[in-house]
C-alpha cells in the first residue's frame, strides 16, 4: 500500500518535476504506459529503452548540483563501522547494535579513511555478478548485502534470485539485457525457425508469463534441444518504424554484432537480473542495526515477495529513499555522536602484493559454482556442493584478505563469497518451490 499510494506522487513531484527525466510521451502529450511480463494492463512509464540509465542521470546531475552534497568517486566502501565491532572503547560492546559510518578505500591514493556519519544508507544494488552471467553492472557483487551481514544486520528471503529470461546472446560481446518492454510491444521468443514455444509452457500469458516462468522454460529448451540459446523475434510481429522509434538502444547495440533486430532473429539466454532478497528493512528503510538504512536492491522491504514485477524496483528506490530522507531528518537529533578517537585507523603496513591472477581465479570460481549450482533449477546435491565448495574458498578469501594490501577487485571477491553463501544458505534451508526459487 506504501508503494501505490506514495510512489504516483513522487514520481510526479521528484522524477517529472524536480530533476526532469524526459519519459516516452503519447501524441497528445501523456505519459505513454507499456505492458512487461506479469502485468494484466500496460501501467509502465518508460524511457525509450533505457529507462533505468534516464532515471540515473537525471539524478546524478541533480545531485552534481546540490551544494550541500560531497561525492567521493572511484572509492570503495570496505566495512559498515559498527562501534561493537571496532571502536577501542570496550565498553562498546554493551550497546545495541549501531552504525557509525564507513571505513572506505580510495583508490586513486590507494588508503583507507574513517568516514564517520551519524546516518548511513546503503544503496550499493545487487549481487548479480556472482553469477556466470548477468545483466548487472560489474560492482553488483553483493557488498552492502555482504557489509551489513557482517556488522550484524538481519537478511531475509536471500534465494529469491530473479534470472532474466532475455540476454543478448553473442561470443564477442559482454551481456545487455533486451528489455521485457520487447516482448510487451509484442515479439516473441522462438527457436532458430522461428516457430513460438512458450505457449507449451504458459497457455495464457504465453511471452508475458511471470520472468521465473518465461526463464525456466528457455533454460528448458535449451536442455531438451542442446542448444546453446533461443530466439527473440521482433521482425514478424512489430513494425520496423515501432521498432526503431521505441527500442533505439536494443537496435544499435544489437547492430554493433551484425543483428539487425528489424531483419533478423535475436539470439537470447537467461541471466541472473535481480535480488528480491536483501536486508530486512521497515516502512523507513530502517535496518535492525540502529543509525543504519537500507534502500533499493541491497534492501529487502517485502514489496517483491518471491518474484518480483518488472519496474516496480524503480519506483520501490524511489518511495524509500524518500522514506529514509524522512526518517533521518525527523529523528536526527536523537542519536548520539560517535567519537572519532574511538575508532581506530585503518593499517596495512607490511601486507603483501596483491596477485591478480588468484582474484581472478576465484571469482571465476564463484561465478560457476553459483550459476551451475545455485541458478534456475537448484538441486539438493547442488546445493549441498555449493555450500562446502563456497565455506572452504571463504577461507582461503579471508586468510588471503588479511595478509594481503587492499584493491577493489580483493574487496568485491570477499564480498562476492559471503554473498553467494549467503544466497547459498537461504536456497539450501528453503525446501520449497516459490516464485524465482525452484527446487527438483
Amino acid at each position: 500500500s506504501i508503494l501505490a499510494e506514495e510512489g504516483p506522487g513522487l514520481v510526479k513531484k521528484i522524477l517529472l518535476e524536480k530533476v526532469g527525466v524526459e519519459f516516452d510521451r503519447s501524441e497528445n502529450d501523456e505519459l505513454s504506459l507499456a505492458r512487461e511480463g506479469g502485468h494484466s494492463i500496460p501501467r509502465i512509464i518508460h524511457a525509450t529503452d533505457a529507462t533505468g540509465r534516464s532515471i540515473e542521470i537525471a539524478l546524478i546531475k541533480a545531485v552534481q548540483a546540490h551544494p550541500n552534497i560531497r561525492l567521493l568517486t572511484s572509492h570503495t566502501a570496505v566495512d559498515l563501522l559498527t562501534p561493537s565491532h571496532h571502536s577501542l572503547n570496550r565498553l562498546s560492546v554493551y550497546e545495541p547494535p549501531s552504525c557509525a559510518g564507513a571505513y572506505i578505500f580510495n583508490r586513486t591514493e590507494e588508503i583507507v579513511v574513517r568516514c564517520l556519519a551519524k546516518n548511513t544508507i546503503l544503496a550499493t544494488g545487487g549481487l548479480g555478478k556472482i553469477f556466470l552471467r548477468s545483466t548487472n553492472p560489474n560492482g553488483a557483487r553483493g557488498d552492502g548485502l555482504a557489509m551489513a551481514y557482517r556488522a550484524g544486520a538481519n537478511v531475509i528471503n536471500a534465494e529469491f534470485v530473479q534470472f532474466h529470461p532475455t540476454t543478448f546472446y553473442h561470443p564477442n560481446a559482454p551481456q545487455h539485457l533486451i528489455s521485457e518492454a520487447v516482448r510487451g510491444a509484442g515479439a516473441r521468443l522462438v527457436h532458430a525457425d522461428g516457430e513460438p514455444f512458450m505457449q507449451h509452457y504458459a497457455p495464457e500469458w504465453k511471452d508475458l508469463a511471470p520472468r521465473d516462468i518465461v526463464a525456466r522454460s528457455i533454460h528448458q529448451e535449451m536442455l531438451k534441444r542442446d542448444i546453446s540459446n533461443v530466439y527473440l523475434d521482433l521482425r514478424s510481429y512489430i513494425p520496423t518504424r515501432r521498432i526503431r522509434r521505441e527500442f533505439p538502444n536494443i537496435y544499435d547495440s544489437c547492430m554493433k554484432y551484425g543483428i539487425d533486430i528489424t531483419r533478423d532473429l535475436v539470439p537470447v539466454v537467461p541471466a541472473a537480473h535481480y535480488f528480491c532478497g536483501g536486508v530486512w528493512v521497515d516502512k523507513w528503510g530502517r535496518t535492525t542495526i540502529r543509525n543504519l538504512y537500507a534502500v533499493g536492491e541491497v534492501a529487502c522491504t517485502g514489496l517483491h515477495g518471491a518474484n518480483r514485477l518488472a519496474s516496480t524496483s524503480l519506483l520501490e528506490g524511489l518511495v524509500w529513499g524518500k522514506k529514509a530522507a524522512e526518517h533521518i531528518l525527523r529523528n536526527s537529533d536523537k542519536y548520539p555522536s560517535v567519537h572519532i578517537e574511538d575508532i581506530p585507523t585503518w593499517k596495512d603496513n607490511g601486507l603483501e602484493t596483491p596477485d591478480p591472477a588468484l582474484i581472478s581465479q576465484d571469482m571465476s570460481y564463484i561465478k560457476h559454482i553459483m550459476w551451475n549450482y545455485v541458478g534456475l533449477v537448484r538441486t539438493a546435491p547442488r546445493l549441498k556442493r555449493a555450500i562446502r565448495e563456497l565455506r572452504n574458498l571463504e577461507v582461503e578469501i579471508e586468510y588471503f584478505y588479511r595478509v594481503t594490501r587492499l584493491t577493489d577487485s580483493l574487496i568485491g571477491l570477499r564480498n562476492a563469497a559471503r554473498a553467494a553463501i549467503i544466497v547459498t544458505d537461504a536456497a539450501w534451508k528453503n525446501k520449497i518451490s516459490i516464485g524465482c526459487h525452484y527446487r527438483e
